[in-house]
């Protein structure tokens, strides 16, 4: 169905090609999962299927692709587009039009479906991913998952042969993945459609893979294989694939179900080490509080978002705020800087260090940056600069930070990022780890995170995590608005549930995410109620190592953090032991500009050209 004849692809102004020598059939009517570590060529790769690449980016493409015997070298997008739908990373860069329901019709108008059909096929499509209930919402007031599901929607409601998908569940919750990949595997087994993807989050969909592609971004060859014999040298691995490294497994489970069938001996081997059952967290909280939100109501339109939400954020708390797409979230972390006033309640903000308390949204931006920093979910909101080098030296400005602050954070989040790079020739996850960078250089007393590992791969994550775990053990607070259940489990101390805007579970880490089947992790379904959460916990109580984490990596939250509890602790307290320091002046931004997240760029949209058309560039 895909053929790659000797591919290679060198972006403009690059050194070496991000895909070279590329030669291999990938089979109709499977599901492919495109693997491997950001920056090694998956996004490219899906572009040059889609016709993309080199049309639409520019750049060097030597070799031959070809889609059912279509060249796309002289197919541009437009005359592959009733074969190939192509979704990209970011869902506005898709949308052509203003509400859910005319953009799953859109594609089929263009490619002059009968009325009856359009009409039939975009019913099937809102039951199927659960988009009924939003059908007349114009799309910019949906949250990022619901966003998602819809540019997912409109290639599916044409019926071509070919899906090229690049991290579809990447902004979706738990559940609605789910249904997302029920309808791919519905799509693949039922109708024989030929699905490439490529995705971070490979405990969600590895097990669903009927061949893995490879990209390993060493320098060695691309190998499309069996997902169980590539996954055990993959540099990137789902959390079931390394306990099965330490548990000596082999051939790995790619699957929850089969690893909970080898799991018996290893349950044994953990309670005889002491790990019989996760306690509960007894660690004290030694922070002031930094933002104390009491029975918060926030009305966007006519929808009531939040309801008496209720929320105390200490210092040297990391928080995950979970729950469904919809739920609140993204409104909580906006009400927290001043984006969205209260309709009832109210929030106050504080730096720990004794200066007043401030409502965010009566505070000049200024002030409210010296307490609070927010990365949302579309960095492109925080990033304005024309290169990675002038946004680093602005963010360092702006936050009065020694010259190479932002760009040393950079470099430990995701190396390999050129100076002279345009933001919006990045890729998602590259653009995620710039605004992780701008927004930390600043060291703000609160780090509020908006789907943060959205778009990074393995070992960003893994290096996001010692960052944030860092910051709390210097007193900030964090609080990250996550679908990642891994991540959560490795970084949160504590977790806050929402569910239509209301807060409906409030705990230590280890107790909230293992009483939920939809946000534990995979350790936890295989374990039981057995052991730590992580791999890396497993490994170090078979080591036997003293004190060894049983909960997420780190110290665990404290036994009682329901709002309002705050035991001995009066809401006016001065500063504690381990405060952090608090932002310095001028934070009101270079040149005038004011907070970062009190201006949006105007957005080009590249939908026209093609649907599923992502920014330029082809990172990965």
């Amino acid at each position: 169905m895909i053929t790659f004849s000797e591919v290679s692809v060198l972006h403009d102004g690059a050194d070496h090609p991000v895909l070279d020598g590329l030669d291999l059939t990938v089979p109709e009517g499977e599901l492919t999962l495109l693997v491997g570590p950001s920056g090694a060529g998956k996004t490219t790769l899906l572009g040059t299927v889609s016709g993309l690449v080199p049309h639409f980016t520019g750049g060097t493409l030597r070799g031959r692709v070809t889609v059912a015997g279509r060249d796309t070298r002289t197919h541009r997008p437009r005359d592959l587009a009733d074969l190939v739908g192509s979704v990209g990373q970011d869902p506005l860069a898709h949308f052509v039009t203003g509400t859910v329901e005319e953009e799953l019709a859109y594609g089929m108008e263009s490619l002059g479906f009968p009325p009856a059909t359009m009409r039939r096929r975009v019913e099937e499509t809102l039951d199927l991913l659960g988009l009924e209930e939003v059908r007349d919402r114009p799309l910019e007031t949906l949250s990022g998952g619901q966003q998602q599901r819809v540019a997912i929607g409109s290639v599916l409601t044409v019926h071509p042969s070919v899906l090229v998908l690049d991290e579809p569940t990447s902004a979706l919750d738990p559940g609605a993945a789910e249904e997302v990949l029920a309808v791919l595997q519905r799509l693949v087994h039922d109708l024989g459609t030929t699905v490439l993807m490529a995705e971070h989050r490979l405990e969600r969909v590895v097990q669903y893979a009927d061949r893995l592609l490879l990209l390993p971004g060493d320098g060695r060859p691309a190998e499309l294989g069996e997902p169980a014999a590539l996954m055990a040298r993959s540099p990137v691995r789902p959390p079931v694939v390394e306990l099965a490294e330490v548990a000596g497994w082999s051939p790995p489970p790619l699957s929850v179900r089969a690893a909970r069938r080898l799991a018996g001996p290893l349950r044994e081997r953990l309670t005889a080490a002491g790990a019989a059952a996760r306690p509960s967290a007894t660690r004290e909280t030694v922070g002031p509080p930094l933002a104390t939100v009491r029975r918060l109501s926030v009305r966007r339109g006519r929808r009531e978002v939040l309801r008496g939400a209720e929320l105390t954020v200490r210092g040297g708390e990391v928080i995950a705020l979970m729950g469904r797409n919809g739920s609140g979230k993204s409104t909580l972390l906006g009400s927290l800087v001043g984006l969205h006033p209260p309709a009832g309640g109210g929030i106050l903000v504080g730096t720990g260090a004794g200066d007043p308390d401030l409502e965010p949204h009566r505070a000049r931006p200024a002030e409210v940056l010296r307490r609070v920093g927010l990365v949302p979910q579309d960095p492109r909101h925080l990033l304005y600069a024309e290169t990675v080098a002038a946004e680093c030296a602005t963010a360092d400005a702006d936050a009065g930070a020694p010259d190479g602050t932002c760009r040393g954070l950079l470099s430990r989040l995701l190396p390999g990022i050129a100076d002279d790079s345009h933001p919006r020739d990045l890729s998602e996850g590259q653009r995620l780890a710039l605004a992780l960078a701008v927004v930390l250089a600043a060291r703000p007393p609160l780090v509020l995170l908006d789907e943060p590992t959205r778009g990074l791969d393995h070992a960003a994550k893994a290096r996001l995590v010692e960052i944030v775990r860092e910051l709390a053990a210097e007193g900030h607070a964090v609080v990250l608005a996550t679908h990642d259940v891994e991540s959560a489990a490795e970084a949160a101390d504590r977790v806050v549930v929402l569910a239509g805007g209301e807060v409906v579970a409030d705990g230590p880490t280890a107790e909230v995410v293992v009483a939920s089947p939809t946000f534990s992790p995979q350790v936890a379904k295989v374990l039981g109620a057995v052991g730590p959460l992580t791999p890396a916990g497993v490994r170090a109580v078979l080591s036997g190592e003293a004190g060894a984490p049983t909960g997420p990596t780190g110290p665990t939250g404290p036994t009682d953090v329901r709002a309002g509890s705050d035991p001995g602790v009066p809401a006016d307290a001065g500063p504690a032991s381990g405060a952090p320091a608090t932002g310095a002046p001028g934070l009101e931004g270079a040149g005038g500009h004011g907070p970062r997240w009190w201006r949006r760029r105007r957005r080009t949209r590249t939908a026209r050209e093609h649907r599923g058309a992502g920014p330029a560039g082809g990172g990965s």
